[in-house]
């Protein structure tokens, strides 16, 4: 069996620079950036690099009922969910992801949309 994506591109600490360029990216985006105010960034870095991992074939797990349960209360909606899916495509690219292993990280995000976003207006 070939390599996961998550060992092809270095494991935890690279997962950790790509979710570490996206938060940065975020938290000046006019559309998301509201929604990281007030929150432990460092600890939300080790928990989205975990998340990240797992969708590439790392180690750590997540259950649907969990993910969903911490993005509950937080608002988000579909055009919220769409502009990190730009961020994280373009931190992905900026760390050397190639295209068809980005496709593959962008598709197990997308099959959590409907257990991230809680509104259906913009």
């Amino acid at each position: 069996m070939g390599q996961t994506i998550y060992e092809r591109y270095g494991g935890f600490k690279t997962i950790s620079r790509i979710v570490m360029t996206f938060y940065e990216m975020a938290l000046d985006s006019d559309q998301i950036g509201g929604h990281f105010e007030d929150i432990d960034i460092p600890r939300l870095i080790d928990h989205q690099t975990k998340f990240v991992s797992s969708l590439v074939g790392g180690p750590a797990s997540f259950s649907d009922e969990r993910i969903e349960a911490v993005h509950r209360n937080l608002n988000i909606s579909h055009a919220d969910f769409d502009e990190m899916v730009e961020l994280f495509t373009e931190a992905l690219s900026i760390h050397g992801m190639e295209d068809s292993d980005i496709k593959t990280a962008l598709n197990a995000i997308e099959s959590k949309r409907s257990i991230i976003v809680t509104r259906d207006t913009a």
